[in-house]
């Protein structure tokens, strides 16, 4: 199965309002009475919506959302687009569905209480207020968006140019090399976060001196248990060491709950025992 049919592009977008602004007259200030001799020494930025965490709600729900697209997708080109496995699209298109339906929502009550907060930022800015900062309803609609682009993975080689042969087979030939150099890239990503999560469980599981007892938390065993089952997604070149890896964490991790970490020795041991042997079956 070639990677075109098994995969789309999926490029997220989602914008929110920043709601800061530089106040050159209090940059000024600042600069000369700290005696600063350089304009560039510093700047002054106000935060339109103090006293309030609406804007900011939407702003670190942006976040986890564009970190959840990460985590589901693979790094295609530099910027934008990232590949999906179809095997995914179903799932993602649910997620994503929802989590737009909940940017929606909070974004049209931060509109809904906007007005009330233009009229209260006063009270917490002082003389540093300025309504000419602030955006009208209408325009500061358009800052506020989430937006999701689907497109195919073109075939290898897939150009309908009308262009000279000779040109139309250098076209094909940059296309795959910049095909294979990309999916060499993402598939590399996933090979560094495994790498990561071993490491970090493996630094975990050592005993420490004295009488310190380490602090365990579900996600120790949960973050691999959902990483095992992401790569077996995400592993759209079907890189077989890459699977046994996947499956060697898996096995070394399956049957053991939290508690069995936490308290029994023995079980922390056999543990970090079968991590440092994956680590140390691969060049990675």
């Amino acid at each position: 199965m070639s990677i075109a049919s098994s995969s789309v592009l999926v490029e997220l977008n989602i914008s929110v309002w920043t709601a800061n602004k530089v106040d050159k007259r209090i940059t000024d200030n600042v600069l000369v009475s700290n005696g600063a001799t350089t304009t560039d020494a510093g700047l002054f930025r106000k935060n339109l919506m103090a006293g309030s965490t609406l804007r900011k709600d939407i702003a670190d729900f942006a976040a986890s959302c564009r970190l959840w697209h990460n985590n589901m997708t693979l790094a295609w080109a530099d910027r934008g687009p990232r590949l999906l496995p179809t095997s995914l699209f179903l799932d993602y298109k649910t997620e994503a569905n929802r989590r737009k339906a909940q940017f929606d929502h909070m974004t049209a009550h931060f509109m809904t209480e906007y007005p009330q907060l233009r009229s209260n930022a006063p009270v917490f800015l002082g003389s540093m207020f300025n309504v000419d900062d602030y955006p009208s309803v209408e325009e500061l609609h358009a800052k506020f968006g989430f937006r999701m682009v689907f497109t195919p993975l073109p075939e290898a080689g897939d150009f309908r140019l009308d262009v000279a042969n000779e040109d139309l087979a250098e076209l094909r030939s940059q296309y795959d090399t910049s095909l294979n150099a990309r999916l060499t890239e993402a598939m590399q990503s996933q090979w560094d976060k495994l790498h990561d999560m071993l490491v970090r469980m493996s630094e975990k599981l050592e005993e420490p001196e004295g009488e310190d007892k380490r602090r365990w938390h579900d996600t120790f065993i949960g973050n691999a248990s959902e990483m095992c089952k992401m790569l077996t997604h995400l592993n759209v070149a079907k890189d077989p060491k890459l699977e046994e890896a996947r499956r060697k964490l898996q096995d070394a991790i399956a049957g053991v709950n939290i508690d069995d970490i936490k308290d029994d020795e023995g079980t922390r041991s056999d543990v970090k025992e079968k991590l440092d042997a994956i680590l140390s079956d691969y060049s990675w």
